[in-house]
């Protein structure tokens, strides 16, 4: 995976994350209310803005590598925020989805836009079968994302991740190529 994939949708596109960029993902991760879902401590300042970007940008050159689009508005170009398909396990044929976006742009059915494309994406392009997600079990408008888009649950990992000094359960979902139906 080395040429960056950009998509589009009618409201949006899924572009790569450049350190321009550095600014406006220093007010999504470095939110310490929204970050509590994520499955890390919030970062601090730039430099840690530009570290998660050099990391995403890094993705692409792993042996089960990932990708992560920023989701920018057409109107107005505004980076609102990321979303991305990472841990390809090419012999399975799977991959883990991640996402996030900034408070203000929450509600407005952005981020089911952004995924339906990515996961599109993901199917035909990379060769998936199985594409799953791991959410926080408190998450509510996150698990309803994913059930909107037919995602499954499939169990609850117990103390799975660690951050903010204390053990966090998530729960599992997936979807398979021969269930999705984008709208």
């Amino acid at each position: 995976m080395t040429d960056f994939p950009a998509l589009e949708t009618s409201l949006l596109r899924l572009r790569e994350i450049v350190e321009a960029d550095a600014d406006v993902l220093l007010r999504v991760f470095g939110d310490e209310e929204h970050m509590k879902w994520f499955g890390s401590d919030p970062i601090k300042d730039l430099d840690g803005a530009k570290a998660l970007i050099a990391a995403f940008s890094g993705w692409r050159s792993l042996p089960n590598p990932g990708i992560r689009w920023g989701i920018e508005l057409k109107e107005g170009g505004l980076l609102i925020g990321t979303c991305g398909l990472f841990a390809w396990n090419r012999a399975w044929k799977k991959c883990t989805l991640g996402y996030e976006l900034a408070p203000e742009a929450t509600g407005k059915g952005l981020m089911r836009e952004a995924l339906e494309c990515a996961i599109s994406w993901g199917f035909d392009c990379m060769g998936l079968n199985r594409i799953e997600a791991l959410v926080h079990e408190q998450n509510a408008a996150s698990l309803a994302l994913l059930q909107r888009l037919g995602f499954m649950f499939e169990g609850r990992l117990r103390e799975v991740d660690y951050w903010a000094g204390q053990r966090h359960d998530f729960q599992q979902h997936s979807l398979l190529a021969s269930e999705w139906k984008p709208h």
